[in-house]
C-alpha cells in the first residue's frame, strides 16, 4: 500500500474581529524576535529547555518540582532529569520545603543567577544595537508599544 502524503490541515478563516490582524502580526513578530535573539543563548552552554527551566527557578524563587514541571509543561520525570543536569553544573540546588518537610524545592545558585543574567544581557545588547539603528521617533514608538504589550499581559 502506498504511503499517504500528509496534507496540511486547511486553515480556519481569520475571524472578523477588531484587532485580529494586529494580534496575528504581533504573535509572529514576537516569535521571530525571540528566535533571532536565541542565537545569543549558545554561549551559555545550556540547551533551550535547561535555560527555560533555570529562568523559572531564578525568577520564581525556590519552587516545587511539580510546579516547575507544570510551568515548563513537561512531565515530572522529564523535569527531574533537567534539574539533575542543572544541579550537576552547580546552577541550582535542592532545598527542603520549610512548609512540607517531605517536599523539596529547587532554588538557583549564585552561579545559576549569574549565567542567566549574562545571557539576558547578551540578548538585550543585541536588541539594543538593532534599535539604535532606528530613527528616534521609531524607537519612541516601540517603547510605547512595549508599554502597551506589558499592560496586555499583566496578571489581573
Amino acid at each position: 500500500m502506498p504511503a499517504r502524503s500528509r496534507q496540511p490541515a486547511p486553515r480556519a478563516p481569520a475571524p472578523r474581529r477588531p484587532g485580529f490582524a494586529t494580534a496575528d502580526r504581533l504573535h509572529s513578530a514576537a516569535i521571530h524576535l525571540l528566535r533571532s535573539l536565541r542565537a545569543e543563548d549558545s554561549a551559555s552552554g545550556l540547551s533551550g529547555p535547561r535555560l527555560s527551566a533555570l529562568s523559572v527557578v531564578v525568577f520564581a524563587g525556590p519552587i516545587a518540582m511539580s510546579a516547575l514541571a507544570a510551568a515548563e509543561q513537561v512531565r515530572p520525570p522529564t523535569m527531574t532529569r533537567l534539574v539533575a543536569e542543572l544541579e550537576r553544573r552547580g546552577l541550582v540546588e535542592r532545598v527542603r520545603d520549610l512548609d512540607d518537610r517531605r517536599g523539596v524545592r529547587v532554588g538557583a545558585t549564585a552561579k545559576g543567577r549569574e549565567l542567566l543574567e549574562e545571557g539576558r544581557r547578551r540578548r538585550v545588547v543585541r536588541l539594543a544595537a538593532a534599535l539604535e539603528a532606528l530613527p528616534a521617533a521609531e524607537r519612541k514608538l516601540l517603547a510605547r508599544a512595549a508599554e502597551l504589550i506589558e499592560e496586555l499581559v499583566k496578571p489581573v
